[in-house]
């Protein structure tokens, strides 16, 4: 097998899962109320105005991609990205026909953590 197989695997895993973690913010600026009703009722309910909740969230999600973009420590936030995901869908059972598709991506960020020689696969 050619040496630069895993390469483009780990790059194609690492801009896959940024970009789960990209779109949401960015989508949020245009439509708010459709990415808050996400957050978990104990959450929603906190005296934190919901624009400044949303935002919080969005930069964590901003900085988690631009992390694994990095490829720096890729295990750190591939299992932060998986344990978000998971997450959000234990949360959000009620609206597993839309959530779902987040268990696949937790698995693709499963598999940056665990990558053998990840930290050195990027570069």
């Amino acid at each position: 097998m050619d040496s630069t197989h895993p390469k483009m695997a780990h790059a194609v895993l690492r801009l896959g899962l940024a970009f789960a973690f990209l779109y949401p913010p960015i989508a949020a600026l245009y439509d708010a109320d459709s990415w808050f009703g996400y957050f978990p009722r104990f959450i929603r309910e906190l005296p934190i105005a919901p624009d400044v909740l949303l935002g919080g969230f969005g930069l964590i999600e901003v900085l988690i991609a631009l992390w694994i973009l990095s490829g720096y420590k890729i295990r750190i936030p591939a299992a932060l990205a998986a344990g978000m995901l998971i997450a959000i869908v234990a949360f959000n059972m009620g609206t597993f026909d839309v959530v779902f598709r987040d268990l696949s991506i937790a698995a693709m960020a499963l598999s940056l953590a665990f990558w053998p020689d990840s930290d050195r696969a990027a570069s």
